[in-house]
């Protein structure tokens, strides 16, 4: 049954204490087959929507920047630039990979898998849909719903840390280790706010499951009733990402470009990736905690969350044009000194109205 539930085939039961017919066998075995199958397509939809929306998620950031700047942007691929992304994309698998003679190439060749594959694994509790029926079998858009999927994200967004924490160190360069040091204490410190901000959520909701706190959604949106929690987790999630005015660890006029100076090609590509996707993740994660989720009136369930996603990745992208990087101690007390009591307090307010 564990296994079963992990991988979104919980409506199949396997038991093997009682012998049974051929014909129940046959049953079980037919049902485990085909909530596999289905369990592949959504893996396989949800992977290749989030490579392709993270690619154009670069255009679109680029262009909005331009915009912002009063200058074009990318043009000359494709008409409008359209075709720049999969310029970009050629590029950098042709490009030469380089190693550093002296780095630890191992943990050098391992760090920018962790830091992409954490970012992906944690789309795997986003709901984005109620069920539906497909043929008789009820189908959860969502690839698994765990009862502590809560958790399991913040799982993911830790073992993030080590891909980049890694990858300075291994380079083997005093840039790059800086920045891998300033990343694991940056990712590290915001991680305890953006946690305590979902706190109030949890008691909201009486749930860890991502589905169950939409589903407590459905008279308002949770950013009505906890404005304090939202601002607070959507300034964490910026500084967890990494993204201006919380570029620290990258910070290209002190450190070349911190912790991943020393990469070149697809490795560097994957870093890349696991930033725009991380984007992904929070846009999601916000809509999922604060805005309804997949609720919307009219259009399909799935589009509202996409356009929630992209209303909250051009934000933060705003943000970024918008304010300039913060001092790194400016950046430590923010977190340590404001988000972090702000989020305390947040959460006695919340259980006290709770209680009344």
């Amino acid at each position: 049954m564990f296994f079963s539930s992990l991988f979104g085939l919980g409506y199949v039961q396997l038991t093997f204490s009682q012998p049974t017919t051929n014909s129940v066998q046959l049953t079980n075995t037919m049902d485990w087959i085909i909530g596999f199958i289905f369990l592949l397509i959504k893996l396989l939809v949800i992977l290749v929507g989030l490579l392709l929306v993270a690619a154009y998620l670069v255009l679109v950031e680029r262009k909005f920047l331009a915009r912002l700047q009063i200058r074009y942007g990318p043009n000359r691929a494709g008409k409008f630039g359209l075709l720049q992304p999969i310029a970009d994309t050629v590029k950098m698998m042709v490009k030469e990979d380089t190693v550093p003679e002296a780095a630890e190439h191992t943990i050098f060749k391992l760090a920018p898998a962790v830091v992409a594959f954490t970012a992906l694994l944690m789309f795997a509790v986003v709901p984005l849909g109620s069920d539906i029926t497909i043929g008789g079998y009820k189908i959860p858009l969502v690839i698994t719903d765990l009862n502590v999927g809560l958790l399991f994200v913040f799982a993911m967004s830790a073992l993030g840390v080590y891909g980049v924490a890694l990858g300075g160190w291994a380079s083997n360069s005093k840039y790059s280790l800086l920045g891998g040091i300033r990343g694991a204490a940056q990712m590290i410190s915001y991680e305890l706010s953006l946690g305590l901000s979902l706190v109030p959520i949890v008691m909201l909701a009486r749930s860890f499951s991502l589905v169950d706190i939409v589903n407590a959604q459905v008279d308002y949106p949770f950013i009505l009733v906890q404005p304090v929690s939202f601002v607070i987790f959507i300034i964490s999630a910026m500084a967890e990402s990494k993204r201006i005015p919380f570029d620290l660890p990258e910070a290209e006029n002190e450190l070349g470009a911190g912790y991943h100076t020393e990469y070149s090609g697809m490795r560097f590509g994957l870093f890349f990736l696991g930033e725009y996707v991380h984007m992904q993740v929070l846009g999601a994660l916000t809509a999922v905690f604060f805005l309804g989720g997949w609720r919307g009136p009219l259009l399909p369930p799935v589009l509202w969350l996409f356009i929630k996603i992209i209303l909250v990745s051009l934000i933060m992208i705003w943000i970024r044009a918008t304010l300039p990087r913060l001092r790194y101690d400016q950046l430590m007390a923010l977190g340590w000194k404001v988000l972090v009591p702000a989020a305390l307090i947040n959460i006695v307010i919340t259980g006290a109205i709770l209680l009344l």
